[in-house]
């Protein structure tokens, strides 16, 4: 192939790339603000500045935008929480970096976290909604895992690990419902909060 069709061809690949994440993004905050019901292709092809036709041509229906922003979310999630865990730390510290990185991407992506909280049992393909389950389920095992090694190294009592599990994942996962970001504290902040409360208790030293 020449080179000059080379570069069409690539530079055809980043737009579209680049359209798809502008597509995404609008939608997701779209969805967040308006609900699902509330939006339509023509709102989401307005925001992005495209024709419906435009926008068709990327995605068959609203209904594929939705399960792609809560697919993505929700792997996006993990993996942004595992490059933040610190690899020398102490389990404790681990278990506090698992918290503020969630913390600080429900900050970065607050419209796609919203969205996909919203959509994550409502898909009605069984292969995206498995695919959403596993990395659900991945990132709900790592907490129990770094739980469960705080309580070898003893840094932590003996818990029911999968019930402590829960009420960390709940404090943070519920933080959309009532989070304004004109407030004082960061998500992160807050995360940090919750594990001084969960871990650290309420009784006076």
């Amino acid at each position: 192939m020449a080179r000059a069709a080379v570069k069409a061809v690539a530079g055809e690949v980043n737009e579209n790339g680049d359209r798809m994440l502008q597509i995404l993004g609008e939608s997701a905050r779209l969805f967040a603000t308006k609900g699902y019901d509330g939006t339509s292709m023509r709102d989401i092809a307005e925001a992005c500045g495209i024709s419906k036709s435009l926008l068709y041509h990327h995605f068959v229906d609203k209904d594929e935008i939705y399960a792609r922003i809560a697919l993505g979310s929700t792997q996006r999630l993990y993996e942004f929480v595992v490059d933040r865990l610190p690899e020398n730390g102490t389990p404790p510290d681990r278990v506090r970096a698992f918290m503020t990185a969630t913390g600080d991407y429900f900050q970065r992506y607050r419209s796609n976290w919203i969205a996909s909280t919203a959509a994550f049992w409502s898909d009605p393909e069984l292969r995206r909604h498995k695919e959403r389950v596993m990395w659900r389920d991945r990132y709900e095992g790592l907490i129990r895992q770094l739980i469960q090694d705080a309580i070898d190294a003893g840094d932590f009592r003996a818990v029911d690990v999968p019930l402590t599990g829960r009420l960390v994942l709940s404090a943070l996962n519920w933080m959309h419902r009532w989070y304004r970001p004109d407030k004082d504290l960061t998500p992160g902040q807050i995360a940090e909060s919750y594990f001084d409360l969960i871990f650290n208790g309420l009784k006076a030293r």
